[in-house]
């Protein structure tokens, strides 16, 4: 299997290389088949890999390809761990990039900058196949920094609007906070363990747990829980946290497959798989989980009220992402690792394929994204209206699609969990997911009714031209809107209660919800005769049908209720002013604290009292010197006399 693995990372890698540096001479067909047929290689083999773990019984390989460096023994080194949980994230993020490359053929067909986009997205599928295939934190970082070059220069692909320069430029500091905490978080490891290598550090989780660090004098910390919290920061900024979530509206700025990329399998699921990855770490302590779920409780649910009122067809899709990110770092935070994996895998599937629908809703109406602007889609585009339906039913839980198997029973190991009965994080946590239901299928009806649904809004000159987009892009919607229906049914027994991750995914007994769950839960029929019967179904339903009734309806409402709460109407639109304290606070701060340092300490004191100062006094001195230089012998004479009384009397005086 080494030669799989090396192929599989290798050949987008290799694909990336020959578009990027050989574009003008392959062209552009040759640049998308070199890479289409790269990633496929790579989803063929990813695919034969998770076969072999899952049905063919093939034990976990943990290898060593390449040493780097050692010094002081900590050795630094390029290596795999192949495990399920690799060959799971392996297998979704080949096949959505897949998926990403065939579309990407239609969306950008009369884009310049064609080859180089094929270049960066390869290349992007490269960058995440190193991170989550890696054995050592070295490798990681490798892998998580090279996710974030690739996610600035692609939300930057259109580096002549001043709207994707600022957004990659925002993608970049904000994710910067989080790698600072990352790496302190990776030096802890090191300097508590002496290793870099996965396989020694958990071995070590036990004793490094037992340790105490004082952060401040005289305030102790336990050791693994400030790691398990660096790590977790740098989890906030990749997989947009609040309050480190800023950043990802705004990457909408880039064309819509990178947007679908980076939503769906690579960027923002890398701090999911690593939190989970980290399982033997995080089990140890209790403080770092709390931090988790009460993190991600806010980011699901007061992120995901943003969706309502937003305009812009990817921007609503973008909050559902923050949203549902917020629900999987819940499931981390309740040691419900594998239910968080789980949801990241069907929502790869319903999140790409909703950003492609909307894809192919921007290329229909010559790039117009505003959601008031549509109406009446379902004729016009029905195979984008059906896929799109699959998808948003996926999203927001509905009975037998692949998000109702994985959102509903994330919710009930929150529930489940052993936070329960435990006070504020418990109710914080459950309540936040718990009605996070409704506002979901409130927002994401709400796009989808205004979308294919009423009146067409469209003028005239678009509507003559409204027609369904070729099958490069359609093709890759219905591959995608098929697992977001079914897989779950195929899927939830295997991978949540009959123990898929095996070794992967470390959970302490007291904290082990899932085995719990699957004590009384035995097949899909079972599971979804169960989950019909709790609030999440009921939740969705509504939202759905309030969505129905105030924007098909009765369109006049919410422009009523928009004036007579027009305070919280005005919060949510201002997102919380949370652009307006970074932007206006922190980085208009520090813009004034340089210009008042470059004031003062440049111009005043360095080029004022120190270099022009220096000069000025020098020249004043030597202005008062000229004047004592009269040319007469007799004044020099009378000057030396004095001086020399003077030099006499203090060698008198001192003697």
């Amino acid at each position: 299997m080494y030669n799989y693995y090396l192929a599989i990372v290798l050949a987008p890698l290799a694909a990336a290389i020959v578009a990027g540096l050989f574009g003008s001479t392959i062209g552009r067909a040759g640049a998308h088949w070199i890479t289409i047929v790269a990633v496929g290689v790579s989803c063929a083999l990813s695919l034969l890999v998770l076969n072999n773990m899952f049905w063919g019984g093939y034990e976990s390989e943990n290898i060593s390809v390449y040493t780097w460096a050692v010094t002081d023994g900590l050795r630094m080194e390029v290596g795999f761990l192949v495990d399920r949980l690799t060959a799971l994230m392996m297998a979704v993020v080949t096949f959505v990039s897949l998926m990403v490359h065939v579309y990407t053929i239609g969306y950008m067909h009369d884009d310049p900058g064609y080859q180089r986009f094929f270049s960066y997205i390869s290349l992007f599928t490269f960058s995440m196949l190193m991170l989550v295939m890696s054995n050592n934190f070295l490798q990681l970082f490798f892998g998580w920094e090279a996710v974030g070059l690739m996610s600035y220069l692609l939300i930057g692909f259109w580096f002549k609007r001043e709207s994707a320069i600022f957004a990659n430029l925002k993608a970049f500091l904000v994710n910067r906070v989080g790698d600072f905490g990352f790496i302190l978080g990776i030096a802890g490891v090191v300097m508590f363990t002496g290793s870099l290598d996965y396989a020694e550090v958990f071995a070590s989780a036990d004793s490094v747990a037992a340790q105490n660090i004082e952060v401040f004098s005289g305030s102790p910390w336990n050791a693994m829980t400030l790691v398990c919290i660096l790590l977790f920061i740098g989890a906030m900024g990749k997989s947009a946290q609040a309050p480190l979530h800023v950043w990802l509206p705004d990457s909408m700025a880039g064309p819509t497959p990178i947007s679908a990329l980076i939503h769906a399998a690579t960027m923002v699921t890398a701090g999911i798989f690593m939190v989970a990855r980290m399982s033997p770490l995080f089990e140890l302590s209790e403080t770092a989980l709390a931090v988790v779920i009460v993190i991600g409780a806010i980011t699901a649910f007061f992120t995901g009220l943003l969706g309502i009122v937003q305009n812009d067809i990817k921007r609503v899709i973008a909050y559902s992402t923050l949203s549902q990110l917020g629900y999987m770092t819940v499931a981390l935070g309740a040691s419900a690792y594998g239910a968080a994996i789980f949801h990241l895998m069907t929502h790869a599937f319903f999140k790409a394929l909703l950003f492609l629908a909307a894809g192919s809703v921007i290329i229909a109406l010559h790039h117009e994204q505003d959601i008031r602007k549509m109406g009446g889609l379902r004729k016009y585009m029905p195979i984008t209206y059906w896929t799109a339906l699959i998808g948003s039913l996926a999203l927001i839980g509905f009975p037998g699609s692949s998000g109702f198997f994985s959102k509903d029973l994330l919710i009930e190991a929150v529930r489940e969990s052993h936070w329960h009965g435990q006070g504020a994080v418990y109710w914080i946590a459950y309540l936040s997911v718990l009605l996070g239901v409704f506002v979901t299928a409130l927002y994401s009806f709400r796009m989808f009714f205004l979308v294919f649904h009423g009146e067409e809004r469209m003028d005239a000159e678009t509507r003559s031209h409204v027609h369904e987009t070729s099958a490069v892009v359609t093709v890759p919607l219905i591959l995608l809107a098929i697992p977001s229906a079914a897989i779950g049914w195929f899927t939830v027994q295997d991978v949540l209660f009959d123990n898929y991750f095996g070794d992967s995914i470390v959970v302490n007994s007291a904290h082990d919800v899932l085995g719990h769950m699957g004590e009384a839960f035995h097949g899909s029929m079972a599971l979804f005769l169960h989950s019909v019967q709790t609030p999440v179904f009921w939740l969705a339903a509504a939202g759905a049908f309030t969505a129905w009734f105030l924007y098909l309806k009765r369109p006049d409402i919410p422009a009523t209720i928009k004036d007579r709460v027009s305070g919280l109407y005005n919060l949510l639109d201002r997102k919380y002013y949370m652009d307006d304290l970074y932007i206006k606070g922190f980085a208009a701060g520090g813009r004034s604290i340089g210009n008042m340092l470059w004031h003062v300490g440049d111009e005043v004191v360095i080029d004022g009292l120190i270099v022009n100062g220096t000069a000025n006094t020098i020249g004043k001195l030597a202005g008062v010197m000229r004047q004592i230089q009269t040319g007469y012998l007799y004044t020099y004479a009378f000057a030396m006399i004095i001086g020399l009384t003077m030099l006499l009397s203090w060698l008198i005086w001192f003697r």
